[in-house]
Order: C-alpha cells, then structure tokens, then sequence
C-alpha cells in the first residue's frame, strides 16, 4: 500500500502526464531497446515505429496515476493488459528493466520539474503497479499450463490447412505437432504466433483471434495480409504468414488467452458486426452462438470495401440458410458492378436501428475508424455500456 504522501504527489503530477505523457513513454522505449535490445524479440516493432505502443503505454500509465489512490478501478484494463503479457512471455524479471527505464524516461522528459521527491514516490508507485500486473500474470501463466491440453511458453504446431478466403484474407489450421490434446477457449480470445522470418535480427510475435467455434482437434485463425501502401510498410509477419507459411509448416503458438469474451450466460439477443478482418473474433462468436445456443436471437453484419475483399462469405450465407435463429446482413463501402449487399457505403444508426434489436448486447470488431462510428452509433441510440462490447487488434485506443 501507498502512503498519503506518495498518493498526493503522483496525483500532483497527473496534469504533467496528460502534457508530456507520450514523450515520456516514446524516451523510455527508446532508452528500453538501447540498453535491452534482447526485449525487441517480445515487443511489436510496427507498433513501435507507428507510435501506438507509446501512445498506448502513455494513457496507462495516466489512468494509473489519476486512479493511484484507487487502482482496483482500472483492473479490467490490468487484466485486459495481463492477457498479453502472458500470451507475449513477459516474466517478472521484465518489470524492474522496465521501471528503471521509465524512470529515466521521467527525468529526461522534465528535467529539473521531476524533483527527487516525485521520482522517488514514482519508484514507489511503479513497485506497486507492478506487483499488481507480476500477480495477475502469474495466475495467468498457472492457469493456462495447468488447464487440459494447456501448455507453457510457446508450443509447435503444424499448419494442416490453408485457406484463402479472399483477396487478402488466408486461414490457417493449425494442430498440434505432438498430436497431444489442446486448450480450449472462450469465443473472442486469441492466440500468439512466434516467428522469425528470413532476414529478421529478431523473433516477431502476433496476436491473431481464433475465428472458429471451440474444437478439440485445431485452432482456427485468419489473418490479413497488410501489404505496403500510403508510407506504410508491408506487414512482416501477415506477409510472411500469406507468402512464406504453407501446409505442412511449422508454427510456436503460445496458449489463448485474452479478455474481449462471448457472455455465453445470457440468453437475450445478440448483435455481432464486423469490419474487414474483424470477422475473425465475431465468427468464433456466431458459430458458438448456433451451436451452444440456438434459442438466441442473433444478428451478424459485415462490412468490407467490396467482395474481393470479403471472407467467409458462402460460410455465413450458409449458417444463415440453416439456422432461424440467425438474420446476416452486408454492407460494401464501394460493391463492384453486380455484387449484391444489404447496404452500400457505411453503417449508420437509421439502418442499424431497422436491423438490430435495441435490447441486445452488441458485440463489434475492426478498423478503429468503423468501430468509432459503430461506437457513436450505439451511443446515439443509448445502448447501456454494459451492453457494447468490442476489441482492438493491438494496443488499445479510444473510442
């Protein structure tokens, strides 16, 4: 526990975070890889060189200092964090590289304003935030090892199929290489894969959701391939995945994890939407839904620039035909000359209010620009908060 003292000078310098928080955390992953370069072989380099790590890590560590006095408030985020730390393999011997770093960051940030006083209440406080993440971590690690068919670290696997399912999209069915049993997992989670491409000086690590109901005998993920357009370069692993990675390859896969989860206890209606590649988590969803639960009335819609670039689209039309329970709808931004959709351009609150059922819980994944507008939509028709569920692929944002 923090003393009074240390709580009131960490709080003092919440509106110094608010100013200087980026450069502060962008210092401190430089300063990080210097000294540490080994740590590049667990941190997403894309996500470094875009600045989403440090933006991310920036609003962290603002919530942690504005709720200090009351961290138990920001567990969800603690958990949400935790679930990829486990999946990425980070240890506990990680977190004091970490607070040393980050405090030198501090200091060179503010220089004279960061007085021994407010360092020395930061190292207390870091220690603190730290140990919460090391505990939440380490159950997770317990769990996932312990758990049938669970494992520790990354285990091998053999790609037993690939599938393209559109212009950029492929899906690979991954089993296990000892053909032991496998961990199952809750609709939404994902998976990690560990690899380490021609030329690369270290291992890339990815998360991909797992786009397949729950099975004994594989793991489903289905990946986009991100190549290089507008100043950004071509993805390394999904490239990799599409070009490199063929039947018969074999992946590290660490255990599923993660905390954006199917609520199987309910039995209200469920709206399911999804933007391009964000199909991946809502279809593991919607085949749980048909099969766990067929007395729920369920909504899907998809949204894609075109039909080229649309996945899975005979499977969907296929649960639809066969379950009752099940309405799909499509949205094309921009539909090629004979593609038929339920609506062109972009989703909106009229057309999603015509679709939807307003007593539902609403799950959503995708683009960060689709998934802001679905957001403001559903806070348009005061939908509950309770009720809105959705997921970044990568560091969290804001909506």
């Amino acid at each position: 526990m923090l003393d009074p003292k240390t709580i009131e000078i960490i709080k003092s310098t919440v509106p110094v975070l608010e100013i200087h928080g980026q450069d502060i955390t962008r210092t401190f992953y430089q300063a990080m890889f210097r000294n540490h370069p080994e740590l590049m072989n667990i941190f997403n380099h894309a996500n470094q060189r875009q600045g989403k790590q440090s933006a991310a890590l920036a609003n962290a560590v603002y919530a942690a200092a504005a709720h200090i006095d009351r961290l138990e408030e920001i567990l969800p985020v603690v958990v949400q964090i935790a679930h990829k730390h486990r999946a990425l393999g980070v240890l506990p011997e990680h977190y004091p590289i970490v607070g040393e770093n980050l405090l030198a960051a501090i200091k060179t940030v503010l220089g004279e304003a960061a007085t021994d006083e407010i360092l020395d209440a930061w190292a207390r406080a870091y220690g603190v935030i730290a140990d919460a993440f090391i505990d939440v971590e380490q159950k997770m690690y317990s769990e996932a090892a312990s758990q049938a068919g669970g494992w520790q670290g990354f285990r091998p696997f053999i790609v037993d199929r690939k599938v393209r399912e559109s212009e950029v999209i492929t899906s690979f069915y991954l089993r296990p290489a000892d053909g032991q049993a496998i961990a199952s997992f809750e609709p939404g989670q994902y998976i990690t894969v560990c690899v380490k491409p021609d030329g690369q000086e270290f291992t890339h690590l990815r998360h991909y959701s797992l786009s397949s109901a729950p099975n004994p005998d594989y793991y489903r993920i289905t990946v986009k391939r991100e190549d290089a357009g507008a100043g950004s370069p071509a993805g390394v692993v999904s490239t990799y995945m599409h070009h490199a990675v063929e039947e018969g390859s074999q992946l590290q896969i660490s255990a599923p994890a993660g905390s954006f989860v199917l609520d199987q206890a309910k039995s209200s209606p469920v709206v399911l939407i999804s933007g391009g590649v964000g199909l991946t988590p809502m279809v593991s969803m919607l085949e749980t839904l048909l099969e766990q639960s067929p007395e729920r009335e369920i909504v899907y819609i998809h949204a894609a620039r075109s039909g080229i670039y649309h996945a899975m689209k005979d499977h969907i039309l296929e649960l639809t035909k066969n379950h009752n329970n099940l309405k799909s709808y499509l949205i094309y931004e921009d539909p090629a000359d004979g593609e038929v959709c339920d609506k062109t351009g972009y989703i909106d609150l009229p057309w999603l209010q015509q679709v939807a059922d307003g007593q539902a819980d609403f799950y959503f994944c995708g683009p960060v620009p689709f998934m802001r507008a679905v957001n403001r939509a559903l806070q348009e028709w005061e939908i509950p908060q309770e009720r809105i569920h959705f997921e970044f692929f990568g560091p969290a944002d804001s909506l």
